[in-house]
């Protein structure tokens, strides 16, 4: 059986990897991506300590977060498609405002 330990490494990894790929990339898709990432290392941190409480509140709050995560990014898509079609570009630095 795998110690618990490895599975929050695993975790804090890839909730890192996230959050450094959305602190230094401009790319509001990438950024969308990362964002993901660190939902995901959460989400193995739940899922782990879960399993290891023997207790499936946490795998519950997983699904959740899982629904909430596909609802943001379909709607952050839907605003990326909509920004690119006015301003040409998915650059956070070359997009001063949004207007309606």
């Amino acid at each position: 059986m795998v110690p618990l330990n490895w599975y929050m490494w695993l975790g804090a990894v890839v909730f890192s990897v996230g959050m450094f790929g959305f602190l230094t990339r401009r790319n509001v898709i990438i950024m969308f991506l990362s964002i993901e990432l660190m939902l995901n290392g959460v989400n193995i941190s739940l899922v782990a300590l879960s399993h290891y409480m023997q207790d499936l509140r946490g795998q519950v709050l997983t699904l959740f977060i899982i629904a909430v995560a596909a609802a943001e990014a379909a709607i952050g898509l839907a605003i990326v498609i909509a920004m690119f079609r006015n301003r040409q570009t998915v650059h956070v630095d070359e997009i001063k405002e949004m207007k309606g």
